[in-house]
């Protein structure tokens, strides 16, 4: 069992999963993913969510290790997504005694999972209600659509401990030395990105919280400077940009796009700007292109046509923008058509079903390769930009 340490009486039962291939078959995943559950040890002994199947003989194993021959009373089931309550059920004919606690939504979607006789067996929470389980004291605060319906975290008054969910939990498994804010925000920003007005609401709620750690469902307990990383979701969640930059986003058929966008790339970066980033969006992982469009305060797309539209993965890039609620940024189009160009029309026909962007008049057109007027249009849009 791992090492990690909470405290004396709430000790860490998780496990890290090393073996995954893509976190909710769609995530790149190189250094794994931790499924987090606790245990609070007290008078009455309260298990804090279960865990993903992949690795449910493991978390019984260190649960038993833990309990050392007692029983659990409560298992207070935060979050129903299987990565986090696949083990529900094998807990509760395990231990048939043991309470479940959860809100209204929790119990109603628990039989969609599973077939289990909760008349008995259930408590039911609301927003503000307390649980005494001895010295230690949970306290239920709703978090509806982060990013669940029934999701909840939970404050430990005594220990000032929030149970976070899934909120500030972040790829990687513990067992990897890495740095919390860029798997973090990737995975803010693909997982819950879209429900950010949900989190500003709860995190409306925490600041009313003396809160001195962190236990999320994914990533590492958060102890020291949490002022950090709540700022950080603060950022995320009002989808303001975090750093000043552009983020240079292209789709080529036959490498003549690429030419383009990476000599606009150079261009930016002569001119002064102060960030530049390019992503080859056919080669790169999508959640991160995702994260890195979130993060900077502009966004250029330079795409190639094809069939009266937009090359696949540019229109991909673009749903997955709004899907997550992308907003608040300065947008500026370069696209290439051999005969007939109609990558700017479809780009713009899908940002314009988002909210708060700004997309530059000034659209650059090339046909087929970079040609003199296109680097002096090309370095035109590279002003536009900057001073935008």
């Amino acid at each position: 069992m791992s090492n990690i340490t909470v405290s004396d009486s709430i000790r860490y039962i998780g496990a890290d999963d090393l073996d995954i291939d893509l976190f909710e078959s769609q995530y790149v995943v190189p250094n794994g993913i931790s499924y987090n559950s606790y245990v609070i040890l007290d008078d009455k002994i309260t298990v804090m969510d279960t865990i993903d199947k992949r690795k449910t003989d493991e978390w019984l194993e260190n649960l038993e290790k833990v309990l050392d021959g007692k029983k659990p009373d409560y298992l207070v089931v935060q979050h129903l997504e299987p990565d986090h309550a696949a083990s529900l059920k094998i807990l509760a004919d395990k231990y048939p005694e043991m309470k479940l606690v959860g809100n209204v939504k929790t119990f109603a979607m628990i039989p969609q999972f599973f077939d289990i006789d909760l008349e008995d067996r259930k408590i039911v929470v609301k927003e503000g209600d307390a649980l005494n389980i001895g010295s230690h004291t949970l306290k239920f605060i709703m978090a509806p659509m982060v990013h669940w319906p029934e999701v909840m975290v939970t404050y430990e008054e005594s220990e000032k401990v929030l149970f976070s969910a899934d909120g500030f939990g972040k790829f990687g498994a513990l067992s990897t030395d890495e740095d919390w804010t860029c798997e973090a925000r990737r995975y803010y920003f693909n997982i819950v990105g879209k429900y950010g007005f949900q989190v500003q609401a709860l995190l409306k709620k925490a600041a009313e919280l003396d809160i001195q750690m962190i236990c999320p469902l994914h990533g590492p307990i958060l102890k020291e400077n949490l002022g950090y990383y709540i700022n950080k979701y603060d950022i995320w969640s009002s989808y303001k940009p975090e750093d000043e930059g552009i983020f240079v986003a292209y789709a080529s058929i036959h490498g003549n796009t690429a030419v383009a966008a990476k000599q606009f790339a150079e261009m930016l970066r002569e001119k002064g700007a102060v960030k530049v980033t390019v992503s080859d969006l056919s080669r790169s992982d999508m959640a991160e292109n995702v994260e890195d469009a979130f993060r900077y305060n502009k966004l250029v797309l330079a795409s190639a046509s094809y069939d009266g539209g937009v090359f696949p993965v540019m229109q991909d890039f673009l749903l997955h923008l709004k899907a997550k609620n992308y907003q608040n940024r300065t947008i500026a189009i370069i696209e290439n058509g051999s005969w007939a160009p109609s990558a700017a029309r479809t780009m713009k026909g899908i940002l314009e079903t988002m909210k708060n962007l700004t997309v530059l008049d000034n659209i650059v057109t090339i046909k087929s390769t970079v040609k003199p007027e296109t680097v002096t249009a090309l370095e035109t849009l590279a002003d536009d930009i900057i001073k935008a």
